[in-house]
């Protein structure tokens, strides 16, 4: 009996194996598409209100349109997404829970090594749900509000003083890993 029951799963397992594999990349492929649906909504923005009235004044899109835009896709798409940093500007949204920051620091790890920063990424079922981050590069125009603080122009240093008195995310160069796009999804 036990014989005919090892051979059964000796038979089954390279049919299971592959079907798992198969949801897990249909997962991973879907969180992939919905984190990576955010940043260019937010850089145009962030384009445009600089070109209308100057860093200083794109700050509240990152601040308030970047959630709005996050929720309006959570709901489209049932996929929770939010943005979150090791060097937090928001306290009251960008905070890594343990999974993230493990996350966000074999990013730093891997980015040291040599590895794209645009290119780190990791996907995986955890518990009932599938989790997702996407490392978030710096890009030049972030350097306007996230770049060494004595570079910062004063107009852009008021704001980020009234709005976040603890601010630690500036200091950044082109290519550093600013925080990432974090989404989960029950199953």
């Amino acid at each position: 009996m036990k014989t005919l029951l090892i051979a059964a799963v000796t038979l089954i397992v390279p049919f299971v194996t592959p079907a798992a594999h198969a949801a897990d990349d249909a997962m991973l492929g879907e969180a992939r598409k919905v984190a990576t649906t955010l940043p260019p909504k937010l850089l145009a923005s962030l384009q445009e209100e600089i070109k209308k009235s100057g860093p200083e004044g794109a700050i509240p899109v990152c601040k308030d349109m970047a959630p709005k835009m996050a929720a309006e896709i959570s709901q489209q798409t049932g996929w929770k997404i939010k943005r979150v940093s090791l060097k937090v500007r928001n306290e009251a949204r960008a905070i890594p829970d343990e999974w993230e920051k493990a996350a966000l620091e074999d990013f730093d790890k891997r980015a040291a090594a040599g590895e794209s920063p645009a290119q780190l990424e990791k996907g995986e079922k955890i518990g009932n749900e599938y989790r997702y981050v996407k490392a978030l590069p710096v890009q030049p125009l972030c350097l306007q509000c996230h770049g060494p603080a004595d570079q910062l122009s004063p107009a852009v240093k008021s704001v980020l003083g009234k709005l976040y008195p603890n601010d630690q995310a500036t200091g950044y160069s082109v290519g550093q890993i600013r925080g990432a796009i974090s989404v989960r999804k029950p199953l």
